[in-house]
């Protein structure tokens, strides 16, 4: 599981992130994005580049999916999402204070994840008998 950090100048472009990396990033998230505070987002992100940021973001999530560390960043590097994304390692020193507010944190609002609700899965009755179907390709925007 990789820890994800996401900072931006507004909530739409953060959701519009989020949602870049699941359609295009493949990445899968383990938990809705949690609000953290912007400027112990903008701290984090100093300490791990080491240098000053160019611009202070207005709004900040975290959140985990699904792969690792170095996966995520593959991903991540394949996409151009609105808004910057930090994968914090374990190596580095702010990832243990960012999990411990993350437990602490509010869910985010207006979030939605695009993948379908039933994994993937279409079920229906062949002569009285449920049967599920596997369908990566399936998705489902309702709720």
């Amino acid at each position: 599981m990789a820890l994800i950090l996401v900072r931006g100048e507004n909530k739409s472009k953060l959701l519009s992130a989020i949602s870049d990396m699941e359609r295009h990033g493949s990445l899968t998230l383990v938990s809705n994005p949690k609000v953290i505070s912007a400027e112990f987002a903008d701290s984090l992100v100093e300490q791990i580049l080491k240098a000053k940021l160019k611009t202070k973001s207005n709004v900040a999530t975290a959140f985990f999916v699904k792969e690792d560390t170095t996966l995520s960043i593959l991903k991540i590097k394949q996409i151009h999402p609105p808004a910057h994304i930090v994968v914090v390692s374990p190596e580095y020193r702010g990832h243990d204070e960012l999990e411990e507010k993350l437990k602490i944190a509010h869910d985010m609002d207006g979030y939605r994840s695009y993948r379908a609700l039933n994994a993937g899965k279409i079920d229906y009755s062949v002569k009285g008998k449920k049967r599920y179907i596997q369908n990566n390709k399936l998705n489902s925007y309702t709720e």
